[in-house]
C-alpha cells in the first residue's frame, strides 16, 4: 500500500530502540542468563532476534530445554536486566520529540516490554503522561510481525490505521506496522536504511529532529 504524505491524527511509538536505547542492555542480560546456564550463542543469533520479544527468542533457540527450564532462564534474564537498567539511556531527541508531538497529536505506545520494564522506562524518561494508549505484553498475545499490538493501540484511540503513523526501529516492528495498515516511519537506531526499506517502511529517518522537520512541513 502506498500512502500520500499527509499529517496523521495520532502517532504510535515502539519503545525499545525508538525511545530508549535498551537493546544493548537486553542483549547483555540474555548473555548473562545463558552464560550462567552454560549456554553460548553466536552474535548472529542475537542479531536475528533484535526487536523481538524475549519469550519468542527463548522458545525458538532453546528447543532442547523444558518449559520450566525456559521459564527459569527468562526469569533470570529479567533479573539481570533489572540490575543493569540504571544504565538505560534515551534515544537522542526522543523525549523532546514526544513532548513536541503530544501538543499536536494523540499518542500511543505499543511495546513488547513487560509492564514492569515499560513503566520503569517511561518513568525514567519522564514522559509516561504523554500517551493516551499504552500496550505492553499484558495486552496482546501474538508478537510482531503480527499486527495485533498496534491494532490494540488503535482500538484504544478509536482511530483507523489510515489516521495513524507508527514509529518503529526493528524489521519485525516495521512488518507489523505495515500489516496493521498504517504509514510506517522507521528510525535507523537498530537497523540500517536498506533492510528497513526492504521490510516495507514508508519513511526512513536517522533522527527525531529529521522526523520533526518533515512533520512541520506537512
Amino acid at each position: 500500500m502506498t500512502f500520500a504524505l499527509k499529517a496523521p491524527r495520532a502517532l504510535i511509538f515502539d519503545m525499545d530502540g525508538v525511545l530508549v536505547d535498551s537493546e544493548p542492555l537486553h542483549k547483555r542480560a540474555k548473555e548473562m542468563a545463558f552464560q550462567e546456564a552454560g549456554i553460548h550463542f553466536p552474535e548472529s543469533t542475537y542479531e536475528s532476534y533484535k526487536g523481538r520479544p524475549d519469550r519468542t527468542m527463548f522458545h525458538e533457540v532453546l528447543v532442547d530445554k523444558s518449559v520450566d527450564e525456559i521459564a527459569e532462564l527468562l526469569h533470570r534474564k529479567h533479573q539481570f536486566f533489572e540490575k543493569i537498567e540504571h544504565e538505560l539511556q534515551p534515544i537522542p531527541g526522543a523525549v523532546d520529540f514526544v513532548k513536541w508531538a503530544a501538543e499536536r497529536y494523540r499518542l500511543g505506545l505499543a511495546t513488547s516490554a513487560t509492564p514492569r520494564n515499560r513503566a520503569a522506562a517511561l518513568q525514567h524518561l519522564g514522559i509516561a503522561g504523554c500517551f493516551e494508549s499504552v500496550v505492553d505484553t499484558e495486552r496482546f498475545l501474538r508478537p510482531k510481525p503480527d499486527p495485533e499490538i498496534f491494532q490494540v493501540a488503535m482500538g484504544d484511540l478509536k482511530l483507523s490505521p489510515m489516521d495513524c503513523w507508527i514509529i518503529e526501529d526493528s524489521l519485525a516492528g516495521v512488518r507489523a506496522a505495515k500489516a496493521a495498515g498504517s504509514f510506517t516511519v522507521a528510525i535507523t537506531t537498530t537497523f540500517g536504511a536498506a533492510p528497513l526499506s526492504e521490510a516495507g517502511a514508508d519513511m526512513i529517518v536517522k533522527s527525531f529532529s529529521e522526523l520533526q522537520g518533515t512533520m512541520q512541513r506537512l
